[in-house]
């Protein structure tokens, strides 16, 4: 499998494991993940966290709070490198909310790396959610 591949692949599982995450399931999102101590965070809830240890925590408490809908990329721009692959998009869909439908549309980065011989991802940011900061 070329990395063109390999990181489209990864993006879809990285889309796929936010969208079941928000069944209440964090195991999918903490698969895509690295559990390096550099890996960083930065999401619509306003968080900035440095290692896996912490952005465990984060994702295991995004699952209990169950926010139902569905998020996916548009407007995908994908550099890739040799071990490191970077992708910006506009993630839109929607999360509920105390029983409300929420539109999200938010700019995103995430950052992959090669280790291992799988892609996994390193980094994340995105702009803030109000309903979630």
């Amino acid at each position: 499998m070329t990395n063109e591949q390999a990181i489209a692949v990864a993006i879809d599982n990285f889309y796929a494991a936010l969208n079941i995450l928000f069944t209440g399931n964090s195991q999918p999102m903490k698969d895509v993940w690295s559990h390096a101590e550099d890996v960083t965070y930065m999401g619509p809830d306003g968080l900035y966290l440095v290692g896996w240890n912490m952005i465990e925590q984060m994702w295991n408490s995004v699952a209990a709070i169950r926010l139902g809908g569905r998020v996916n990329p548009q407007q995908l721009h994908t550099v890739i490198g040799s071990d490191m692959a970077l992708i910006t998009c506009v993630e839109i869909g929607e999360n509920e909310v105390d029983g409300k439908v929420e539109a999200v549309s938010i700019r995103s980065s995430t950052a992959f790396h090669q280790r291992q011989g799988a892609w996994k991802v390193i980094a994340h940011q995105t702009d803030l959610l109000k309903y979630m900061s």
